[in-house]
């Protein structure tokens, strides 16, 4: 009885402590969520796209067989789920003051576009870690590009999100966000990886300096703390260093060229219960990194003996708006763009001319203009949707004469072009967990 009783107390006397440490213990872990999407698509004309045409840029150009033809003018189609998505949110016991949370994101696109040696290869879109002070954020890892706002991008059904007109790209990044009340203040400095300037990412780490990105967001909330307008502006600088050294008559040569470009973005959101409206302009130059039209090219030689040259990069406007309603059952969107190529700021002697081991390229080079509209009803029961998309895309791209000249000036400006537009009709599925 008593060898029971000193049992008993022992029990109880371990709860004790235990109590206190089950109270003050959280729950640290990992959450999944995600989604299921399988998109079934037509388009009318070939396209410029990227993996089996799923991430449509806009139509392809007027390319005549021996009939004088057009080969692209054919139609296709086709089905894909590579699209489907998972997320890991961590979280974990504070440091340095800070809320900690962690984020891993992937999906099944693949990485590589040309050879498919990585179909439904499962890649990663996010990485970050994020420590929440109380009017202070610091996020490290790969997260979105500044120019792509997450309170105000494009939410159409196309996994393009708007491109070439919405700045679209992922960046390994250290960024500071700062809230003084109903403001934003966005500091960044990132580096390329998964989309990069033209070449490669080699050329802004040879630069030895990062992108650099600020903005400024103004933001208002009714009383139950959800977003009602919200409103910014924002830009950025990066430099490259296309070649670290140059070959000419069998000698090498270092190369310190570089080439500098600027982005600028403002934007605007307002969002009711039942109606929400989206407007974001870019203007810059060199935005090939954010899949959207312009590069830079070679301006001139500028040693003939040693084969060094000089680069300009083209400037870039672009704008889109997004309608939409709020229903918890049926939505109704309508998404607008245009994108403009404003010709490079010095006369281009090479677009894609191999000058000394390296391409300078332009994304549409042979484009002067990009106009899309794209209306779409997505039905909703419960976590599951069936959407509804239809894209029209419209380039005109630069005539070309009897030998095959472009219709640009020296700074690639483009005088006469011809329309060629390709309709997407787009089904898809999604499923979210």
């Amino acid at each position: 009885m008593k060898k029971t009783i000193t049992i008993l107390c022992l029990i109880l006397l371990v709860t004790s402590f235990a109590l206190p440490a089950q109270e003050e213990k959280k729950d640290f872990g990992i959450q999944f969520s995600g989604f299921i999407k399988s998109d079934f698509f037509f388009d009318s004309r070939q396209t410029v796209s990227i993996r089996e045409g799923h991430f449509l840029l806009y139509p392809a150009d007027f390319l005549a067989d021996a009939d004088s033809h057009d080969i692209n003018a054919e139609p296709s189609f086709n089905f894909l789920s590579i699209q489907t998505r998972l997320t890991g949110t961590m979280t974990s016991p504070d440091a340095f003051g800070a809320r900690v949370k962690g984020v891993v994101e992937a999906d099944f696109f693949g990485n590589e576009n040309a050879a498919f040696v990585d179909v439904n290869g499962f890649r990663l879109r996010h990485a970050f870690v994020q420590l929440s002070w109380e009017k202070t954020q610091l996020i490290l890892g790969q997260y979105w590009h500044p120019l792509f706002v997450p309170g105000c991008f494009s939410e159409v059904v196309s996994f393009n999100t708007g491109s070439p007109m919405q700045p679209f790209s992922r960046n390994p990044q250290v960024r500071v966000i700062h809230h003084p009340g109903k403001f934003h203040l966005i500091a960044a400095v990132s580096a390329q990886r998964d989309f990069t300037s033209a070449g490669g990412s080699n050329a802004l780490r040879n630069s030895a300096l990062p992108e650099f990105q600020a903005q400024v967001q103004y933001e208002t909330r009714n009383d139950a703390g959800r977003k009602q307008f919200l409103a910014g502006i924002g830009g950025g600088v990066k430099w490259l260093r296309p070649l670290l050294h140059t070959e000419a008559n069998g000698n090498k040569y270092v190369s310190d060229q570089t080439l500098s470009s600027y982005s600028l973005t403002a934007f605007a959101k307002v969002k009711s219960s039942d109606f929400t409206f989206k407007l974001q302009g870019v203007l810059g130059t060199n935005l090939y990194d954010q899949l959207m039209i312009g590069g830079y090219g070679v301006s001139e030689v500028t040693d003939p003996l040693r084969n060094t040259v000089a680069y300009t990069a083209t400037k870039t406007l672009s704008v889109w708006s997004e309608a939409m309603t709020q229903g918890r059952i049926l939505q109704l969107g309508l998404w607008a763009g245009c994108t403009r190529n404003l010709g490079a700021e010095a006369p281009i002697l090479h677009y894609s001319d191999r000058v000394g081991g390296t391409l300078g390229t332009v994304r549409g080079a042979n484009i002067k203009s990009i106009l899309r509209i794209s209306p779409r009803l997505v039905l909703t029961s419960g976590k599951f949707n069936f959407a509804l998309e239809t894209e029209y895309t419209n380039a005109a791209y630069a005539e070309q004469d009897e030998v095959g000249n472009l219709s640009r000036d020296d700074h690639g400006v483009i005088d006469r072009t011809r329309n060629l537009a390709n309709l997407r009709v787009l089904f898809a599925t999604i499923l979210k967990f």
